[in-house]
């Protein structure tokens, strides 16, 4: 005999009534308010099925089989991607439902075709049981676009969340050294100077120890000292005609993906930061080790950590290293000059002013 009432688990999702002619009413858990049996003096004769909308099934006790609830496939939504660089990201899934059935299985699977499965190698394995988890994808190829599926396993079936693609990135590597990169607002740039001897197709650029005033492109390491302005991450020092593609013969001074900044781009990040009068103690690095006392104004929270690595006039003398940092754009000015911004170290105002073209001055890339 049925009891009088009847309750079920949420997570129970299907309802199956299977009455004695062999016919199957299916229901909805979520659909039902509940079940019921009206009663005689001698026995419980009817089952009223109350639905949400009001409507009411009535069946008649001897004519029910049985009532049972089935467990059925799990749900989940993918977790949106993050920390893409050119080798890995993160992404994830949260299980809203396991089905009725405990998951025993959950993770993430992704290919750079559509729609992958678990068939593949290339997935991971997080755990079990409902809620969010989080996946590390490595392993990937840069610049390539990938497809990602969250998914879970429960006993009745492998079922996987809403897919998502993303791409991988270049990542800053040049002359055999990789450089740290940070992103700040919309634009992803390296956390560091740029002290390559190669260009991107993998030729030289010409380096100038005398002081000559050259007119085309070369490169400076400050005092002549590279050992220490290497070592020390100030970077080496360029003329425009060796950062800008217009002068070296369409070369690349950044790495493969990545650019020179123009005059705009360096705008939308001083703009991002607050604006000119105070994005500079936001892009300098902290502290006197570098920079000169008082090195006013320097937070050094976006990332940026910008350093003061002087530059080389026109006519062979090295100058300001400790007090000002200087860096070129793509964007000329006229003839002879070429647009630029530099951070000094007694504010934290970030200045822009065009200069001469045969100026060694620092570079940083931007990626594309």
């Amino acid at each position: 005999m049925f009891p009088r009432f009847l309750s079920f688990a949420q997570s129970q999702d299907t309802l199956y009534l299977h009455h004695n002619t062999g016919a199957i009413f299916k229901f909805a858990v979520g659909e039902v308010d509940s079940i019921k049996f009206l009663s005689s003096a001698q026995s419980q004769d009817t089952l009223c099925l109350h639905h949400k909308t009001g409507t009411i099934f009535k069946y008649s006790v001897v004519d029910v089989d049985s009532i049972i609830f089935f467990a059925v496939i799990p749900k989940l939504i993918t977790t949106k991607i993050s920390s893409i660089s050119g080798t890995s990201a993160t992404s994830g899934g949260t299980i809203t439902s396991d089905g009725g059935a405990s998951v025993t299985v959950r993770g993430v699977v992704w290919s750079t075709s559509q729609n992958p499965t678990v068939a593949l190698d290339t997935k991971t394995s997080n755990g079990t049981g409902k809620g969010t988890f989080s996946s590390a994808i490595t392993g990937l190829i840069p610049n390539t676009t990938y497809y990602i599926r969250a998914y879970a396993t429960n006993s009745v079936s492998t079922v996987y969340g809403n897919q998502l693609s993303f791409t991988t990135r270049y990542p800053a590597n040049i002359d055999g050294y990789t450089y740290p990169i940070v992103t700040i607002g919309s634009q992803t740039w390296m956390a560091e100077n740029l002290r390559t001897t190669k260009y991107s197709d993998g030729t030289s650029i010409p380096l100038v120890t005398n002081t000559t005033t050259p007119t085309t492109p070369a490169m400076f390491w400050y005092n002549n000292d590279q050992r220490f302005y290497k070592a020390n991450k100030y970077g080496a020092l360029y003329n425009w005609y060796a950062v800008s593609p217009t002068t070296n013969g369409g070369k690349n001074i950044c790495p493969t993906g990545w650019h020179l900044p123009s005059d705009d781009e360096w705008t939308i990040l001083t703009t991002y930061l607050g604006g000119e009068s105070v994005a500079g103690g936001k892009l300098k690095t902290t502290g006197t080790t570098k920079w000169m006392s008082p090195n006013a104004g320097a937070t050094s929270t976006s990332g940026f950590l910008g350093v003061p690595g002087g530059g080389r006039s026109y006519d062979g003398d090295f100058s300001s290293s400790g007090y000002f940092g200087y860096w070129w754009t793509t964007s000329e000015n006229n003839t002879d000059t070429a647009w630029l911004r530099y951070l000094n170290y007694n504010n934290d105002d970030v200045y822009r002013f065009d200069f001469y073209k045969e100026t060694g001055f620092s570079v940083r890339c931007i990626r594309d």
